[in-house]
């Protein structure tokens, strides 16, 4: 009998990380907390060397750090040199916020997004990290703005060798096809309600931006201002809200089993940080979105208002593909078959800020 390789389920929370892991995704180990009283903005695998993760930790006492493990998380250690900001006076790292291994061509380089809007590379598997300071210093920085997290580099995609995408709140996204030495703004066509200038060059709230894990260069974002999609070497992106409850929402999954599928928790509003009418549902477009699915088989459908931020929901490479997230009021819930139902896998963990997987 063949047995199926595990997932590892991450959770980040704001009292440590959670790992949950299960070869069917019907049973599950859990062990934790990793980084026990520490707030984990991200848990990163890095597929160039499964074995090997990454960590965002933040401390009210001890400050952001990138800690890293290379046993699959049994055991984990700092691995920050050089993760400060020198190159904007008078400015102090605020908070780690995500960390992504770089292209298959281009082993050891890892990218870190931090507050106040920075990001860091490190060319030696996170040992030693450097600013970006192309990015950090751009000609546009006097129009990014803080959002209701801060100001920050929140998403972090690799579609090709030397290719880029990075989305900030908020700021908009920034896309480079130079290895990170040039950066252009890319947000033509997305929508900045709270700003004068609806479609500005700049200045626009992304809140999560994927790339397609088998076909990286389709890209989707959920938006301050709806969910959009884009080729990476585009001009524009499409607007492809219609059909959902509100445009408003933070977290996205797009699962590697289907070609034009993603998933997204909507919230009811800016004002109102909850799912809308108090009834847990998942938007899923199969066609890119063209249409979408409400999905609520499993979800609580009564009195339930929950928030799902952005980095708190994350896909597998199985198929059905497994989709998983959680909510600030320590609920998290998974599917394992593309959305059709849904499990809680925890009900009273912490306060969840993300969500990742790993893959054996």
């Amino acid at each position: 009998m063949t047995r199926t390789k595990p997932v590892t389920v991450w959770v980040g929370t704001r009292k440590g990380a959670f790992a949950f892991r299960s070869s069917n995704r019907k049973s599950w180990d859990v062990d934790g907390p990793h980084f026990r009283g520490w707030e984990v903005n991200h848990v990163a695998q890095d597929p160039r060397d499964p074995k090997r993760l990454y960590a965002a930790v933040n401390s009210a006492w001890f400050g952001p750090h990138i800690h890293a493990s290379a046993d699959g998380g049994k055991t984990w250690s700092p691995s920050d040199e050089g993760f400060a900001v020198k190159s904007l006076p008078e400015t102090k790292l605020a908070r780690a916020w995500h960390i992504e291994p770089g292209h298959a061509d281009q082993p050891g380089v890892v990218y870190a997004g931090a507050d106040p809007g920075v990001l860091f590379r490190s060319g030696d598997w996170g040992k030693n990290w450097q600013e970006v300071t192309s990015l950090n210093t751009h000609a546009t920085r006097a129009k990014w703005t803080h959002g209701g997290g801060g100001m920050m580099v929140h998403s972090i995609q690799c579609p090709a060798k030397g290719a880029i995408i990075v989305g900030l709140s908020a700021a908009g996204a920034f896309r480079s096809t130079d290895d990170g030495a040039t950066w252009t703004p890319f947000n033509e066509k997305v929508r900045a309600d709270f700003l004068p200038n609806k479609f500005p060059e700049v200045g626009q709230c992304v809140h999560h931006l994927l790339a397609h894990p088998r076909n990286p260069k389709l890209l989707f974002q959920q938006n301050h201002c709806g969910i959009y999609r884009a080729k990476f070497d585009g001009r524009q992106w499409t607007d492809i809200s219609r059909g959902l409850p509100s445009r408003f929402g933070f977290a996205l999954a797009v699962p590697a089993a289907e070609s034009e599928t993603l998933f997204t928790v909507p919230m009811e509003a800016p004002e109102f940080r909850c799912n809308p009418e108090g009834r847990l549902r998942v938007g899923r477009s199969r066609d890119g979105g063209k249409s979408w699915k409400l999905l609520e088989k499993g979800l609580p459908q009564k009195n339930a208002y929950l928030l799902v931020l952005r980095e708190a929901m994350a896909s597998d490479d199985r198929d059905p593909a497994g989709v998983y997230f959680g909510a600030t009021g320590g609920q998290v819930f998974y599917t394992r078959d593309a959305g059709d139902s849904w499990h809680a896998l925890a009900e009273h963990l912490p306060p969840v800020y993300s969500v990742s997987v790993a893959c054996a």
